[in-house]
Formats: C-alpha cells, sequence, structure tokens
C-alpha cells in the first residue's frame, strides 16, 4: 500500500539509468545469501520441459473455453497475465468469466520448480528491473494468457445480481485463449472520451457495483497514487503515478474472486486465508483524535471505509490522515488450515471486512497456486489430494520469510533512488507536508538521545525524509536539501522564518 501519495512535475536532474543500475547490482550482491536471483540449472531444464507440455484436453475435468473471447488488462509493458476475462449481462445481473493461468499444470508439487518457488515466494519489484518467481520461459510464455495463445486455466464463474452481489460461484479447469491484451492507459483514455472496448464498459460498471459492496459491508481502501521509476531514454525518472478508475474497478474483480476463494475453503475445511486483524480499539481511537485535531473530523455513525473514501490525498491535512491510516492495516498473515478445526477464530481479512484468499497471480505469487488446487477439489465435491494438503502448512512461513527478505529490499531500492533524485536539489528550498512526528528522546545507558522530528512529504520531487524540527502533522513547512547520500539517505533541515 502506497506510503508517500504525492504526483511529481517534470524534475530537475533526473537520475542516470547506469547508476541506478549499478546500486540495485550493489544491493543485490549484499542479499545474494538470501534472495535467489539466478535459476538453479535443474530448475531451468525442468521449466524447459514444462514449456512444451501439452494438454489437447486429454484430462477429463478440463472444459473447452477457446470459444469464449477472453481480454487480459494489465499494465501496457506487462508479459506474465495471470488473469483474463469476459463479462455479460444476465438478466437483471451480470455474469464474470475469470481465467486464471493453471501454473500447477506447468508446476508439478515436490518438484524443482514447486521446490524453487516455495524459497522465492513471490515475484520481486525493484526500480530497473524484477526478479520472478517462476522461469520466465513459463511466466512469460507457456503458463501466461498471452493473446492468441492456447492455454491451460482455471475459470471461475460469478454470477451476479442487479446489485453486484454474487449469487453462484462455480471453478473449473479449462483450456482458454485470450483474444486481445488491453492496458489500463488506453483503456483509461477511451473511456474518458465517451467510447471503450465493449468488455471494459461492463467492467466500469460491475466494479463501481463492487466498490457499492465494499462499502456497504464496512471494507475499506487506499485509493492513493503508486510510486513509479520509469525511463527517459538514458536517464531514470521518479514519479507518482495515479492508478486509473479502471484499474480499481479491475481489483474489485479480483477481490470478489479472492473472497469467493475464501468462502470455497471455509466451507470445504482446507485452504489457506489472507488474514488481518481488526485495528485495535486504542488504535482507532488515536486516528480520531487526529483526525479532529487536524480538522478533519470522523464523524459518529461513518464506517471507517466510508471516511477514508472522503480523503484527498493532495489536501495537506487529509494527506497526512492518510499516512496515519496505514497503521490501521496492520498485521496481515497467511493461515492454513487443514479441518475444519484449525479454521482461525476470526478469518476475515479486516480491511476488507470479509474473508478472503489470495488467488488470481499465481504467476507471481506463491501462495495462490495452492489455493487453486483447494479450490478446484472443493468446487468438484472433493477432498483435496492428501500431498496438497500436507502442502499448505509451509506456505504461510515461505510467503512471510519471502514478503520480509522482498519488501526490505524493495525498500532500500526505492530509497537508492529518492537520494539520487534528491542530489539535484541540494542547496534549495522546497516545500513540504508534515505527515509525521516523534518528541525528542533523552540520552540513557551511553546513547544519544534524538531531537524532536516530523516526516516530511516533499511537494517536487515526491520523496519523504525526516527533518529535525517541530510542527504540527499536517502543516506545511520549508525545507532545505543539505546532502543525498544512498546508504544513509537525505538530510534536511527546515528553513525558519
Amino acid at each position: 500500500m502506497p506510503h508517500r501519495p504525492l504526483t511529481l512535475r517534470a524534475p530537475r536532474g533526473s537520475v542516470a539509468a547506469e547508476e541506478i543500475r549499478a546500486g540495485i547490482d550493489a544491493l543485490l550482491a549484499d542479499a545474494a545469501e538470501d534472495l535467489p536471483i539466478a535459476f538453479p540449472p535443474e530448475v531451468l531444464a525442468a521449466a524447459e520441459a514444462a514449456a512444451t507440455r501439452t494438454d489437447g484436453g486429454e484430462r477429463t475435468d478440463r472444459t473447452d473455453r477457446t470459444d469464449v473471447p477472453f481480454v487480459t488488462l494489465d499494465p501496457a509493458s506487462s508479459t506474465d497475465l495471470d488473469q483474463a476475462m469476459h463479462l455479460s449481462r444476465e438478466g437483471e445481473g451480470f455474469r464474470v468469466l475469470y481465467a486464471i493461468a493453471d501454473v500447477p499444470w506447468f508446476v508439478e508439487l515436490d518438484g524443482p520448480i514447486d521446490h524453487e518457488a516455495r524459497r522465492r515466494g513471490a515475484t520481486v519489484y525493484l526500480p530497473d528491473r524484477r526478479i520472478p518467481l517462476h522461469p520466465e520461459v513459463l511466466s512469460e510464455g507457456a503458463a501466461s494468457l498471452l493473446p492468441g495463445q492456447t492455454t491451460p486455466a482455471f475459470v471461475w464463474t460469478l454470477d451476479l445480481d442487479a446489485s453486484g452481489a454474487v449469487t453462484g460461484v462455480d471453478l473449473e479447469r479449462a483450456l482458454v485463449r485470450s483474444t486481445e491484451k488491453l492496458d489500463y492507459a488506453g483503456v483509461q483514455e477511451q473511456l474518458d472520451a465517451g467510447t471503450g472496448h465493449p468488455q471494459m464498459l461492463l467492467l466500469q460498471e460491475i466494479g463501481a457495483l463492487r466498490a457499492r459492496q465494499e462499502l456497504e459491508r464496512g471494507g475499506a481502501s487506499l485509493n492513493v497514487p503508486e510510486q513509479e521509476i520509469v525511463e527517459d531514454g538514458d536517464q531514470v525518472r521518479l514519479v507518482w503515478r495515479r492508478p486509473a478508475p479502471i484499474e480499481d474497478a479491475n481489483a474489485q474483480i479480483s477481490l470478489m474472486t479472492g473472497m469467493a476463494a475464501a468462502d470455497l475453503m471455509l466451507r470445504g475445511g482446507s485452504g489457506i486465508l489472507r488474514t488481518m486483524p481488526p485495528a485495535e480499539p486504542a488504535a482507532v481511537e488515536r486516528f480520531r483524535r487526529q483526525a479532529a485535531a487536524l480538522g478533519v473530523p470522523w464523524e459518529e455513525g461513518v464506517t471507517y471505509g466510508a471516511f477514508l473514501r472522503t480523503l484527498d490525498w493532495q489536501e495537506g491535512r487529509h494527506l497526512a490522515l492518510l499516512n496515519q491510516a496505514t497503521a490501521l492495516f496492520r498485521g496481515a498473515s497467511y493461515a492454513a488450515f487443514t479441518s475444519a478445526a484449525e479454521v482461525p477464530e476470526d478469518p476475515a481479512q479486516a480491511a476488507i471486512a470479509a474473508p478472503y484468499a489470495h488467488t488470481t497471480a499465481p504467476l507471481r505469487r506463491l501462495v495462490d497456486r495452492f489455493v487453486l488446487l483447494v479450490c478446484h477439489a472443493h468446487a468438484r465435491g472433493e477432498a483435496p489430494a492428501p500431498e496438497l494438503l500436507a502442502a499448505l502448512g509451509e506456505i504461510p512461513e515461505a510467503m512471510r520469510s519471502a514478503g520480509g527478505r522482498a519488501g526490505d529490499l524493495e525498500r532500500r531500492g526505492i530509497a537508492l533512488v529518492e537520494s539520487a533524485a534528491l542530489r539535484a536539489w541540494i542547496g534549495e528550498e522546497l516545500d513540504a507536508t508534515v505527515i509525521d512526528s516523534r518528541e525528542a528522546s533523552p540520552a540513557k545507558d551511553g546513547n544519544e538521545g534524538t531531537p524532536a522530528r516530523v516526516e516530511v512529504q516533499l511537494l517536487d520531487p515526491p520523496v519523504t525524509a525526516w527533518v529535525p524540527a517541530q510542527a504540527e502533522v499536517g502543516s506545511a513547512l520549508r525545507v532545505r536539501i543539505v546532502s543525498a547520500d544512498a546508504a544513509d539517505g537525505p538530510v534536511l533541515e527546515a528553513v525558519q522564518g
């Protein structure tokens, strides 16, 4: 979830691509023991063999859906395509066919690709590259739902009523053929012009209904821009990208599918949930006080999700509140269970306000492959295979460990770019918004104390930093860039007067 929501105007002094590349190379060298980069030869060989494996429908449980004109919707540069969709009206409601890459068809349980995927956990995204979960011959080739390619897939059938509520769920293994690769920017441009692909017009409508469903059940989301590193010739720029409305609609389809998967597993008595505990009452009360102090009161009777939707990240006080709101979205984890007795006491994901599971990105996330297999068994009224159930308990720790490693590396990569981006501004005075504060701490047991300090969001370029100063959260502050070292981070000072 983005931490510092702000857009970037054209920067002075872009960061050289080679400098970023060298910095990331150094980070990866430091993390070589913990984070695998190159795939072992036996994994590459197994992937090459799996990529040539064909399924012409010989599976008795696989349906031929190649006559359905599925489309994919992703960033323009993506080639690891996990999902494809076909949307239609059914009476007063809708039918969503959601095809998810059948990675288990290519990745044998307890085989070399599976073992390596458990070691990696998920694809890692860095400023100038990514470290994939699976060899690219699969993730960007045979297993990807590329247009014109007949590919094995799990196909969810989700029936919705006129309000967007799910009334029926089914899951089958099928052969599919995507007919078109759509991208967010192009689709949104057409929709803004009053035109658009028929599937995207329906997605826009269904997404709005699902967002209303989220609001009614008490779900919450922080709809703020994402930080991006983009190449500009031989240069690299740090930017904030505001997700297009169609991306939010697309996310609602994924959320709906994850909720359906969770329901299937809970009723079947085995699976892996993505859980998050409710915010502690003390944390909620603290957030209410922060909102009141900033002059943006959270009125009684208004749900948390409804309140967050009123916040505009471009307004300083709202920006500070959105930053503080992340404190209530903590404690997410995975919970595996192989019997009804092992189901978590509270199976819900608090931010979604419903039980939820990761199931729509098996090319990029380990856990989804196992969720799909378990859900498929439950949908058929069968018990999941014993070897599959035996593996479930290992997946939460694999995801936790991989997430910690990847998160640390991704943060260090972004910090490297942020520091480099600030070098062009050393000595300059810039506008910033205070988004957090810390009181001074006294010296104790030989350790030096720390002065009072505030975390600020710069307006241009879009980075954050801590500054020795006292100021109210949400207020404007003028700062000067003193230094910007990639290892130690940027040093800023408040400008008086």
